[in-house]
């Protein structure tokens, strides 16, 4: 472990001394389902944090950190009911084509709770911010590759 994390408390007991997680400087937009895992998170690392001791210095700085971070997110958590509309916004479920025939479904959704892999998008990904306010049939540019709007649910 690097010294540079580890410092000297009052008695001259070492800590663990994790940095915080960056937050993001973007709106904290979320999702009932969004908003839903972030209170499920904080939860869980106070469930964790309540059955730490003393002695468990390692798990005691990352749960702290980690709550720390998901209670700064929660309390900032800006919730977007569903927005009705014909075109793409926060919230949005959007299927488009690429330009090699690929199709792919997206969620728009907050940060924390985006998974490209899973099919979440960031609203502040790039394809996310080409998409919003689009419509059906629009082509959209991102990353030298073009892409079309096939559905908006």
């Amino acid at each position: 472990m690097s010294i540079a994390f580890v410092r000297e408390r009052e008695g001259g007991e070492a800590f663990e001394d994790l940095p915080d997680r960056p937050i993001s400087p973007h709106p904290n937009f979320v999702t009932p389902a969004g908003l839903a895992q972030i209170e499920a998170e904080v939860k869980r690392l106070q469930a964790e944090a309540a059955k730490l001791t003393p002695e468990d210095k390692a798990d005691n700085a990352r749960v702290s950190r980690d709550l720390r971070y998901w209670t700064a997110r929660m309390n900032s958590a800006q919730l977007v009911e569903k927005v009705a509309g014909d075109t793409v916004h926060f919230g949005s479920t959007v299927s488009i084509e690429r330009e090699d025939g690929t199709r792919q479904t997206f969620h728009i959704v907050g940060e924390d709770e985006a998974d490209p892999n899973k099919g979440s998008l960031s609203y502040v990904a790039p394809l996310a911010r080409a998409l919003t306010g689009k419509s059906v049939g629009d082509v959209v540019e991102v990353n030298g590759h073009e892409a079309e709007i096939l559905e908006i649910r």
